[in-house]
């Protein structure tokens, strides 16, 4: 089979070569990855360590910062200054209030004391002790009270760092590393008038490397220059010391292997603490292990991609054989073929993520029928004060209000006036539910609420494209279908009553009594069906203006909303113009009822203590009963002009004077670092929320911005005028942190506090 093998070999040369080749590539790939995600990762570590070592020096750094900034304080150097038998009780008040509260920026800081030698007494943030008193309350575990006493309250120290200790705290066990400086700075006998000891928590430190100790098996170890424990995370002692005591260690080397940890150390150039972190191997080549599998993937699409190429080989060199080729192609076809697949899809269950929601919506579902009956009743009653504030409550009870405009009606269950028995009150309640359900039925979610055990009432809102006349003659079609069906299906009669046209959703509670005046008209005459408002006006000879109108007129004045007082005085003539014939008697009663309710008005207070009042309260009485209705109208909108333009300049005044005070306060304590928009809020005697949403209408910035901006401004005076330091310039300025002052200096000019200083002195 000569040419059978010619081909074969050929074809299997072709294969070898191009199996061969990407195998040899895919290694090669391999060992680079390997090698080079090392690198990077050895890098990111070293990096990490790098970044967290200058967190904690800088940290360090404001703690002796605040021994400095408590070094040159004026009432601490008094305090340390003063001899004699009597103690100065105010002072040592005034410097635990004002000076031990400069570490509420620092968790450093969280924990220090002074301790003040001439009174031998220790001053907390909290309150003052004998030493024998703190020692009870707090403790080294290592020290008794006179070692204590001795080495840390009587000798002198200069930015001295005791190691980690066991610390007791209140009777909590813990471990701390202790900051101690003597004041003034320059003590140098065995002894100074006070010393600062700070005491820093294990904890607080070990945060700051929590990136190193939260991958699996990591550790970090912080050491002194004296080789003396700072912190130690993620080993015991004994695995450290080994590590020290160990020869094939060098403590020299940035990173090394060291049994099955990377271990990385770098040394301070401040105070000459050793740091040191290890990192699990099987950690430091997570990456390069997935790297080795999209390797040996890419290889197995190369290998596919080299049998094809083969294949063309093979045919180009198998030219005079295409038959052959075209055997071998259905010999191929014959045989099972087994697919491998690199990597397989992860398959998995989704946990159940919106149970919570649905819980939630449930339970806004349940209660949002109390939350629509409720609008419905305030509505009806007319206890909203503005068109706005109906929009709202009915967007949050989700009832559409249409155009705003349509008519309210009261239907009653006939047969049960009187009665109160519990099977009644029963019958009554499926009654109403049997009505709703029908009327849902015929006209579709309509607004209902009851109104007593044998009442309910309806609101119709017109659409768009639908007038007040195409309302209404729908209305009265639909009713007379509803009380003919609930009637032929239940044998309940219904009677009913209907107001006028309302144009804006601020005149339902007026349709609504309309519709309620029908309703009595219709069970005195014991009419049948539902009757509209027009259809009694005609013996209706008395002047329309009920209590709900004259209330929402006053709170309008008094809101200093013109247009909705001017709207209830058209509306309130309009009742009383047109359909009614008033006689001259029920004219005057209705002019002296509305000369009534602006003389209320003036009975307020804000009116009262003004001119206007007088003026106002004789133009009223001066109105008289025998004018035109129209003409008593246009007097009571020129009233009601006045008012509600001095309501709108009082409150000018009234936010003018606020914010007046908010500058003026600001503007002599923005150096106490405790102000506050709260503490502003108290000055002003008014609502922190309020105050807040003023401040930002009137000057168009947030509070928080125009503090900001005082302190810089009266800092960059400084910075250019006085050769205080960026510290102490934070300091006057109100800020504990000179870091936090330096980014809000920076956020504000664009450049650094220092750089902003040169720029001046050249």
């Amino acid at each position: 089979m000569p040419k059978y093998s010619k081909v074969f070999r050929r074809f299997l040369i072709s294969y070898l070569v191009i199996l061969i080749i990407p195998s040899i590539g895919g290694y090669m790939s391999y060992l680079t990855s390997i090698s080079v995600t090392q690198s990077i990762s050895i890098e990111n570590s070293v990096t990490q360590l790098e970044k967290s070592q200058e967190i904690l020096e800088r940290r360090m750094a404001e703690v002796e910062g605040l021994t400095r900034q408590l070094a040159i304080n004026q009432e601490l150097n008094v305090l340390m200054n003063e001899k004699g038998s009597n103690t100065n009780v105010f002072g040592i008040w005034r410097t635990m209030r004002n000076v031990l509260t400069f570490g509420q920026t620092n968790d450093f800081l969280q924990d220090y004391y002074i301790y003040l030698a001439n009174y031998d007494l220790v001053l907390t943030a909290g309150s003052s002790y004998r030493p024998d008193h703190y020692y009870e309350i707090y403790h080294y575990a290592d020290l008794s009270s006179e070692e204590w006493k001795k080495e840390i309250l009587g000798r002198t120290h200069r930015s001295e760092v005791k190691p980690l200790s066991a610390y007791v705290s209140k009777g909590t066990q813990s471990s701390v590393i202790t900051y101690m400086q003597s004041l003034p700075l320059d003590s140098f006998n065995n002894s100074s008038p006070a010393v600062v000891v700070v005491n820093i928590d294990e904890k607080i430190i070990a945060s700051l490397l929590s990136g190193l100790t939260e991958r699996d098996g990591g550790w970090v170890h912080i050491s002194d220059a004296d080789g003396n424990t700072i912190l130690l995370q993620g080993k015991s002692n004994e695995y450290v010391g080994k590590l020290a005591s160990d020869p094939r260690f060098d403590a020299d080397k940035v990173s090394q292997f060291y049994r099955d940890d990377l271990v990385i150390t770098t040394r301070s150039g401040t105070n000459g603490w050793v740091y040191q972190a290890g990192i699990p191997r099987s950690v430091l080549m997570e990456n390069a292990n997935t790297i080795k599998h999209m390797t040996w993937l890419i290889t197995a699409g190369a290998l596919f991609l080299g049998l094809l190429a083969g294949l063309v080989l093979a045919y180009r060199n198998s030219m005079p054989i295409n038959r052959l080729l075209a055997v071998m192609k259905e010999q191929f076809g014959k045989e099972d073929s087994t697919e491998r697949n690199e990597f397989d899809f992860l398959s998995g269950n989704i946990a159940d993520m919106i149970t919570k929601n649905k819980l939630l919506e449930t339970e806004l579902n349940r209660q949002l029928p109390l939350v629509r009956d409720a609008f419905l009743k305030r509505l009806i009653a007319g206890e909203f004060e503005s068109r706005e504030e109906i929009v709202s409550a009915a967007a949050q009870a989700d009832i559409g209000l249409g155009e705003g405009t349509g008519y309210a009606g009261i239907l009653q269950i006939k047969g049960y006036s009187g009665m109160d028995s519990v099977e009644i009150l029963n019958e009554l309640n499926a009654a109403r539910l049997l009505l709703k359900q029908t009327f849902a039925e015929m006209a579709g979610p309509l607004p209902m609420t009851d109104m007593g055990s044998d009442k309910i009432v309806i609101l119709f809102f017109s659409a768009e494209d639908e007038g007040p006349a195409g309302k209404e003659a729908g209305m009265e079609r639909l009713m007379d279908q509803w009380v003919q069906q609930v009637f032929e299906e239940y044998r309940i009669s219904v009677q009913g009553g209907f107001g006028e046209y309302f144009s804006s959703v601020t005149e339902v509670s007026q349709s609504f009594e309309q519709a309620r005046q029908a309703l009595e008209y219709a069970v005195y005459t014991n009419s049948k069906g539902v009757i509209r408002h027009q259809e009694v006006q005609i013996e209706n000879t008395t002047y329309y203006y009920p209590l709900e109108t004259e209330q929402r007129l006053i709170s309008t004045i008094r809101a200093g909303e013109l247009a909705e007082a001017r709207r209830i005085i058209d509306t309130t003539f309009a009742q009383n113009l047109g359909p009614r014939e008033l006689s001259m008697e029920m004219k005057s009663q209705l002019i002296g009822e509305i000369k009534g309710t602006f003389l209320k008005l003036l009975d307020q207070k804000i009116f009262m203590e003004s001119s206007l009042g007088e003026n106002i309260k004789r133009q009223i009485i001066d109105i008289g009963s025998s004018e035109p209705l129209e003409s008593i109208q246009a007097e009571f909108l020129e009233l009601t002009e006045e008012l509600c333009g001095f309501i709108t300049n009082k409150k000018k005044d009234a936010h003018t004077q606020i914010i007046r005070q908010m500058y003026q306060y600001t503007a002599e304590m923005y150096a106490d670092t405790e102000l506050t928009l709260y503490r502003v809020a108290e000055h002003v005697e008014r609502p922190e929320k309020y105050i807040s949403q003023l401040f930002k209408e009137v000057t168009g910035v947030n509070y928080s911005d125009h503090l900001i901006k005082v302190r810089m401004d009266e800092a960059a005076i400084l910075l250019k005028e006085s050769r205080y330091t960026v510290d102490e310039i934070a300091a006057r300025v109100g800020y504990n942190s000179s870091h936090s002052f330096r980014r809000a200096f920076k956020r504000l000019t664009g450049i650094s506090p220092s750089t902003y200083r040169q720029s001046h002195d050249e």
